[in-house]
């Protein structure tokens, strides 16, 4: 490498970017105040917005399918995909939540506004279940219903619209914002946050379990506006509890935007691709000081993947490297920014693994839900069971199953393992990949019966009649898609925290959200392509369809999908962070982490 020359910010010469000290006297009384904030009593004030989010969405999403093909007269595929469109999108707007969060607003402000405009969204669609002129007139028998018009359907989709940029600000804040409340004695092993992640998702399925009993029941039995309306209410009473907690929060400023840094290290690495790579990583540029905003937990230590990207970091005659400032990061990073880009990358396949799990776990809010309609559903004679609270039944799953995970699982696999949280996230995310294969296998063979009592009835041609099977057939399926979101989806939420870069946290939540929206879509997709080419999924009469195919399709999907994730478990890279410099007694001691 004659023809370059190399520098590094060493302890030796890294003085050239340092603040002066009365900058750094006041950063760290700001540090040390700032970490007497946050603890265990913030949760309440954050789990409760995040609650009433889930009462918002799920109150409306569970039952949406009943809603949009009852109220609104929808055929029965494009209620199915309205739902999944609504859904995906509202996990694909994080992605701007968490760039405003993580740039300029900072995850407080970002969860406040992001409360107000989904607070304004359920407004509107509780005035437009509640207003007749919204709607179009209800039939009744074998009457032709009339489909919602053009400004009715514009109504519905504006309310829609306001609650997935709502959900963009809060899902991928809240959970990183309360996850940032406790300080961790060891970055590398954190301790805190794995049981903060299961106790934010038992407090959120506790919410959903709470939106699929008494809110669907009130939505069946006493009426939309009351069934839309309270949650309404809920949502605008979170925005006052989470704003009391304000003094009480642990506040982290933004530290940039996460996507130009990420941009300008992959047009650093363009411009110098021609550069021959350097064979000792010490040659690469590091500055320690310049990265302190984004590397409160230590610096990333440089990895051998991906190693192209390490040409953003040589410094080259043409770098004009100065010791009096900055360099142009459009074509000098530092090693950390650019493996905070790696970090990124590698988190990809893992992230692609989840999509379909989402797409088979999109079908109990669909399909499930248009089996259960014509099952028998009575508990007493006047009692019958809402169909969109047989997900009761998966969320009751989900939370045993998170308990018994916390108390008794971690305890037994910390014995043979020796890790402090039991399995790690990748090994969880398997298991839970698994038994969503099951549940899906499953859900077809019930099916099966299903159409074998309507046609040992003579109801095939009979969609609104009650097939003589009890509805709670459904149970199993319902109860092992809890089972595996109590172990997939919170290992997916903690692998995208644990191991994303600290400053693109919130980025890294939203890209669990992206997982899931993508799912949505899928399974938008897949509908669509089925319903097309075959005869699996009729609009109108499910016995007359063939809907056990579509689930053994998404089964033999998901066990394609679990290969594959197998496959990049094997070969991930756990983030390496690196030099996390103490001082004792005036001495700078930079050590391993």
């Amino acid at each position: 490498m004659e023809n370059h020359s190399m520098a590094t910010a060493t302890p030796e010469n890294k003085d050239s970017f340092a603040t002066s000290g009365n900058a750094d006297d006041k950063q760290s009384k700001a540090f040390v105040n700032n970490n007497e904030k946050g603890g265990i009593k913030t949760m309440p004030f954050i789990l409760v917005n995040e609650i009433c989010e889930k009462l918002a969405m799920v109150g409306f999403s569970k039952n949406m399918v009943n809603y949009l093909t009852q109220q609104l007269h929808m055929p029965l595929t494009k209620a199915a995909n309205t739902v999944t469109n609504f859904n995906g999108t509202s996990s694909l707007t994080p992605l701007l939540g968490a760039f405003i969060a993580d740039s300029y607003a900072g995850k407080f402000w970002t969860i406040t506004v992001a409360t107000a405009i989904y607070l304004a969204g359920m407004i509107v669609l509780t005035l437009s279940a509640a207003l007749p002129q919204l709607r179009p007139p209800p039939c009744a028998g074998d009457q032709v219903c009339q489909e919602a018009n053009g400004s009715q359907t514009a109504v519905l989709y504006l309310s829609l619209l306001f609650a997935a940029l709502g959900s963009g600000g809060i899902r991928p804040c809240v959970a990183a914002f309360g996850a940032e409340q406790f300080v961790e004695e060891d970055p590398t092993q954190p301790k805190k946050t794995w049981v903060f992640f299961n106790w934010y998702y038992f407090a959120l399925g506790a919410s959903i379990l709470l939106a699929s009993t008494v809110l669907v029941y009130i939505q069946d039995n006493v009426g939309w506006s009351w069934g839309l309306g309270i949650p309404t209410l809920a949502m605008a009473l979170s925005i006052i509890v989470f704003l009391i907690g304000y003094p009480l929060y642990r506040n982290l400023d933004p530290a940039g935007s996460p996507y130009t840094r990420v941009l300008q290290v992959s047009v650093a690495a363009f411009r110098k691709r021609k550069i021959p790579l350097i064979s000792d990583p010490k040659f690469l540029y590091v500055n320690e000081e310049l990265d302190a905003s984004i590397s409160t937990d230590g610096l990333l230590h440089h990895t051998k993947q991906l190693k192209f990207l390490d040409n953003a970091a040589i410094v080259t005659e043409e770098d004009s490297l100065k010791s009096s400032e900055k360099p142009n990061f459009w074509i000098l990073n530092t090693v950390h920014r650019v493996e905070e880009l790696k970090s990124i990358l590698r988190m990809l396949p893992i992230w692609a693994a989840g999509i379909l799990f989402a797409t088979s776990s999109a079908q109990q809010n669909t399909f499930s839900l248009q089996q259960a309609n014509t099952m028998e559903r009575h508990l007493t004679k006047s009692f019958v069971i809402p169909s969109a609270s047989m997900s009761v039944f998966g969320m009751l799953s989900m939370l045993v199953t998170i308990v018994l995970y916390d108390r008794l699982l971690v305890r037994v696999a910390r014995r043979i393992t020796g890790l402090e949280r039991g399995i790690n996230f990748l090994q969880r995310m398997a298991i839970g990949f698994f038994i969503a294969i099951i549940a899906t296998m499953v859900a077809g063979f019930v099916e099966v019966k299903r159409k074998h009592a309507a046609s040992a009835s003579g109801l095939i041609d009979s969609p609104e009649s009650t097939i003589p099977i009890s509805v709670f057939w459904l149970v199993p399926q319902y109860s092992l898609h809890g089972i595996a979101e109590a172990f997939m989806v919170i290992g997916h939420l903690e692998f995208f925290y644990n191991q994303a870069p600290e400053s693109m946290r919130s980025t890294a939540t939203a890209l669990f959200w992206t997982s899931i929206s993508v799912g949505d879509y899928t399974s938008t997709l897949l509908v669509t392509l089925v319903h097309k080419y075959s005869d699996w999924l009729p609009n109108r009469n499910l016995n007359e369809g063939k809907l056990e195919y579509f689930y053994w399709l998404l089964t033999l999907l998901q066990a394609l999908n679990i290969v594959y994730y197998l496959i990049c478990a094997k070969f991930y890279t756990f983030k390496p962070l690196s030099h996390k410099t103490e001082h004792v007694e005036g001495v700078e001691l930079t050590t391993q982490v």
